[in-house]
C-alpha cells in the first residue's frame, strides 16, 4: 500500500502532536537517552517562521489512518541556494513498507522545484557501529536511497558540574598563550556592540569547521538575520550561553555558544566553536569554550550533561573536549546526494 503523503500544518495540533511522535520514537530507536531529537514545539517555531535566513516545511506519510513517517525539508534563501537540508524518519514498526522512500521522492521532488540539486541529510547510530555505520538503520537506509557519506561525526557527552580546579587549570594554561585578547560572556541575545563582529565570524563556521566532501557554500554575513534567529530561539523556549574572545582593537576573533531548552531540563548543547585563522594559535579555541562552561555553571546549576558533535578529523577540537571531560556516546553522519 502507498502511503499518503501530505504537508504538514504546524498549528494543527493533532497533526503536528503525531508528526511529532514519529520522529522522537524513531530517534530514539537505537540510541535511547543519548538522541538529540528537537522537542515539539522547537519543530513548531521551526515550521512557522518566515524569516529571512531559511524556509522549513514538513510532511506526514500516513498509512491506514496512522502516520507512520515525518519528513522535513529546510532551503536557505540568503546563500547556499542550490543547497537543501532534509531529514526522513519512520516508524520502526512501518519500516521496509516503502514509506521513508516514498516520503523522500516527495522531499526531493520540492527541493528540485525550488531549484535545489544538492541533498543533505543527518543521520545517527551507535557509537560501537563504527565510523561508517554499517548495519544500522539510517546509514543504511540513506546509501539505499543514493545518498553517500560525506562526513562522519562523533557525539560527545560532559557530566556536569565540572570541577573548576579543572576548568580552572585549563583556563590559566590557556591565558598564558593569549594574553593580548579580552574574554566577554554572557546569556540571551548578543550585544548591540558585538552583533557586527559576531555576524561576520559565525557565517564562516560551516566552511571553515571541517566539512569532509560536504558542497557547502559559507553563509551571508547578516545581522538581521542574527536577530531574526534569536526571536526564533525565544519562540523555541531556548537560552544561548556564549563567549567571545576581542583582540587589541576590538576585533571578536573567536566565539562559543551553547544552548538549553526548557523542554529538555537538565541538557545543554554545545553549538559553535571558532576561532578566525589569522587568531590561530594563541589558544583561544580553549579560552573560549572553558569560559563559556564556567558561565553556564554558574548561571545553570541545574544543568547535568553537555553534548557536543565533533568530525573525527578534526582532532585539534577533539582533543580540546576531551581535556574537558567530553566522552563519546554515538556517531553521526552527514549524507549527501546530488540531484540530476
Amino acid at each position: 500500500m502507498t502511503p499518503d503523503i501530505s504537508p504538514l500544518d504546524p498549528d494543527d495540533d493533532a497533526a503536528l502532536a503525531a508528526w511529532h511522535h514519529v520522529y522522537l520514537v524513531s530517534a530514539r530507536h537505537e540510541l535511547g537517552e543519548v538522541a538529540t531529537p528537537w522537542q515539539r514545539e522547537e519543530v513548531r517555531a521551526m515550521l512557522q517562521d518566515t524569516g529571512s535566513r531559511a524556509r522549513s516545511l514538513g510532511w506526514s506519510a500516513v498509512l491506514d489512518g496512522e502516520t507512520v513517517g515525518a519528513g522535513w525539508l529546510r532551503t536557505p534563501l540568503l546563500d547556499n541556494l542550490a543547497l537543501a537540508e532534509l531529514d526522513v524518519h519512520v516508524l520502526p514498526s512501518a519500516r521496509r513498507r516503502g514509506v521513508g522512500s516514498a516520503l523522500l521522492a516527495r522531499l526531493e521532488s520540492e527541493a528540485a522545484a525550488r531549484g535545489r540539486r544538492v541533498m543533505t541529510g543527518l543521520a545517527s547510530w551507535p557509537y560501537d557501529a563504527g565510523s561508517a555505520g554499517t548495519g544500522a538503520s539510517g546509514p543504511e537506509f540513506a546509501r539505499a536511497v543514493g545518498f553517500e557519506l560525506a562526513l562522519s561525526e562523533v557525539q560527545r557527552e560532559l557530566a556536569l558540574p565540572v570541577e573548576d580546579r579543572v576548568l580552572a587549570g585549563l583556563a590559566d594554561d590557556a591565558a598564558r598563550a593569549h594574553g593580548a585578547y579580552t574574554l566577554r560572556s554572557w546569556s540571551g541575545p548578543v550585544p548591540d556592540d558585538l552583533l557586527d563582529g559576531w555576524a561576520r565570524l559565525t557565517s564562516t563556521l560551516v566552511t571553515e569547521a571541517p566539512t569532509g566532501d560536504l558542497e557547502v557554500e559559507q553563509e551571508a554575513v547578516s545581522t538581521d538575520a542574527v536577530r531574526e534567529q534569536e526571536a526564533m530561539l525565544e519562540r523555541q523556549g531556548r537560552t544561548k550561553y556564549n563567549t567571545v574572545a576581542l583582540s587589541a582593537d576590538g576585533d571578536l576573533v573567536a566565539y562559543s555558544d551553547l544552548a538549553t531548552t526548557i523542554h529538555e531540563p537538565g541538557r545543554a548543547y554545545q553549538w559553535g566553536t571558532l576561532v578566525h585563522p589569522s587568531h590561530r594559535g594563541h589558544r583561544l579555541g580553549v579560552a573560549v569554550k572553558v569560559a563559556n562552561l564556567r558561565l553556564l555553571q554558574a548561571e545553570r546549576p541545574d544543568i547535568v550533561r553537555v553534548t557536543t558533535y565533533n568530525a573525527e578529523l578534526n582532532r585539534h577540537m577533539i582533543g580540546v573536549n576531551e581535556a574537558m571531560g567530553f566522552r563519546p556516546v554515538a556517531r553521526l553522519g552527514d549524507f549527501q546526494k546530488k540531484l540530476g
